[in-house]
């Protein structure tokens, strides 16, 4: 981490300032920000920058080989199997932990991945709050590949809206307002102009879906979806109350719902490369490991680290009743690299991905990064702790 900006930083920052931050943040929005927003962003160096972008090209020139869908086919759950696939996802996400390696150098260490929306629009805001409330000067950025604000909405745009207008496309998820992750979607509605829409809104004609938007009956073309199944999944009938969106539908989803799942924890043990943890799918294993304890156990199909077993024995690899279902993956030993008043914090980022149609690749856009003190990363096991929580990454221009 770039060490002279978080001294200034750290000696400039007061308690006052990070309050009223978190007062500009919370403007205009109907409720609250429902997680922890961190007291300080994070200043990389060159040198750690550029192997993050080394560590994200390795990973995507993986998903982009011909025979990706092929290998990840088992990956999606039978019942969670969406009609009309297309060729490509439209956003990706890659979440690396801040570690040090054998030789003593920080390093980039691929915690997980997925072909899902994450906060693009609220990394913007959050970036320009930074920027205002710690007077963050003009030669530091949260995006990559030369863009700026103007440049990434405009990306944005091309990949979530296309050539549709705006009230054609909607941001979807079950009950959408209520979600955790909702000050994003009000942002998205501000700089995208599109509407916000629970599950239960869409209705059906045929094959083509529609909202009411007051009393005026809008058609659907696109769907930017942040619906997850897993938080439908405890509800057998639930398409019997609203449309089943699994059906072939007259419409395009930005992401696929199946890409979801292709390129996620299933992805790990097919991925190599310096930043990269060895990991074998447990029914795949022949020897188990001595050292089970520089090793994790995770689920294939969970969602926010739930069933992750860290502190692993040979009886509980024993006790998996559907090995296919679990990955066995080196850990991750995240370094505490970011100097907060009291001590070091451990640090993850996320790169985040667009991919519009058209284009032959997906462009590395903008960065999520996340803050703990905790023994994982994320809100059920920091919250007793203070600078910790969502931030972002700011890069020398």
């Amino acid at each position: 981490m770039e060490s002279s900006a978080r001294k200034k930083y750290n000696a400039n920052f007061t308690d006052e300032k990070y309050q009223q931050f978190l007062k500009n943040l919370d403007e205009g929005l109907p409720n609250p920000i429902a997680f922890r927003v961190a007291e300080t962003p994070i200043f990389l160096t060159d040198d750690f920058r550029d192997k993050l972008l080394d560590a994200g090209d390795e990973i995507i020139e993986t998903i982009l080989q011909p025979n990706f869908k092929e290998l990840t086919e088992r990956a999606i759950p039978a019942k969670w199997n969406v009609a009309n696939e297309n060729d490509h996802p439209h956003c990706i996400a890659l979440d690396f932990g801040v570690c040090k390696d054998a030789a003593g150098n920080i390093v980039p260490k691929l915690i997980e991945l997925q072909g899902f929306p994450s906060l693009y629009s609220f990394q913007q805001t959050l970036g320009d709050n930074y920027k205002e409330s710690f007077n963050i000067t003009d030669d530091w950025t949260i995006h990559f590949n030369g863009l700026d604000k103007s440049s990434y909405i405009d990306l944005m745009k091309r990949t979530i809206v296309g050539d549709c207008n705006p009230e054609e496309v909607v941001l979807m998820d079950v009950n959408a307002p209520e979600q955790k992750t909702s000050v994003d979607f009000y942002h998205t509605r501000q700089y995208l102009g599109i509407p916000i829409v629970s599950l239960e809104d869409l209705k059906q004609d045929g094959d083509k879906l529609f909202y009411y938007a007051g009393d005026d009956k809008i058609y659907i073309k696109r769907i930017y979806n942040r619906l997850i199944f897993d938080e439908i999944d405890n509800d057998p009938g639930i398409f019997d109350k609203v449309v089943d969106i699994r059906k072939p539908l007259d419409l395009e989803w930005i992401s696929h719902p199946n890409w979801f799942y292709r390129i996620s924890k299933f992805t790990m043990p097919y991925l190599t490369g310096t930043y990269i943890p060895k990991t074998h799918f447990l029914h795949q294993l022949k020897v188990v490991p001595n050292d089970l304890e520089n090793y994790v156990l995770k689920p294939l199909f969970s969602f926010a680290g739930q069933g992750v077993i860290i502190d692993v024995s040979k009886a509980d690899i024993e006790n998996i009743k559907d090995p296919e279902n679990w990955i066995l993956q080196e850990k991750v030993n995240y370094e505490p690299v970011v100097q907060a008043p009291d001590g070091g914090v451990k640090v993850e980022i996320r790169l985040l991905y667009l991919w519009p149609d058209g284009d032959a690749k997906p462009t590395l856009a903008i960065n999520l990064a996340r803050l703990s003190r905790g023994k994982m990363i994320g809100v059920r096991y920091n919250k007793d702790f203070d600078w910790v929580g969502g931030t972002v990454a700011f890069m020398h221009k």
